[in-house]
């Protein structure tokens, strides 16, 4: 719960307000924020440009928190798959940081920090051409995976996400 803060009421005599940690609009002009439970500021407090660049995007199969995905056309719709660097044409996009059942909508996020991840290397992180959605300290080696630098694990639970420009090995 946020904390309080003593305000002049209408009336004249003071009162207790708790501060907002996430906004409904307009309604909120002029009031004090607070950060949410994780000690950050909710996305909907920031003004239009500010923030995570992230997309909502329908998912075309089960994606679980973590996953490097991949965006595809489905019959000209746009859709989210698993990125997988064991074939062409499947190269990681952005990253999801919750699980999402098959069609639903995911939060893509082109940038930033995944920290839905566990058991990374320090380093160079290349998408991983055995583990769908996964990444890899080793770049693959065989004829037909994609090398593709996805970013750098700063901890063995957080990969800062950074698009690659995949190359196919023949």
């Amino acid at each position: 719960m946020p904390d309080k803060y003593i305000r002049l009421a209408a009336s004249g005599g003071l009162a207790e307000t708790e501060a907002i940690a996430s906004s409904a609009g307009s309604g909120d002009a002029g009031k004090i924020v607070a950060t949410d439970g994780s000690g950050k500021l909710a996305a909907n407090l920031m003004p239009t440009g500010i923030g995570a660049d992230t997309a909502q995007i329908i998912a075309s199969e089960a994606l679980a928190a973590g996953d490097l995905v991949n965006v595809w056309s489905s019959s000209g719709q746009f859709r989210v798959r698993k990125a997988d660097g064991s074939t062409a044409g499947k190269e990681a996009h952005c990253f999801v940081l919750t699980a999402v059942a098959a069609n639903a909508t995911a939060t893509c996020y082109y940038e930033g920090s995944n920290t839905a991840v566990t058991g990374l290397s320090p380093g160079v992180a290349y998408l991983s051409p055995t583990t769908a959605g996964g990444s890899t300290a080793t770049a693959p080696t065989a004829a037909g995976q994609l090398v593709q630098v996805v970013g750098l694990a700063v901890s063995a639970t957080c990969l800062n996400f950074n698009y690659g420009t995949p190359v196919l090995r023949s």
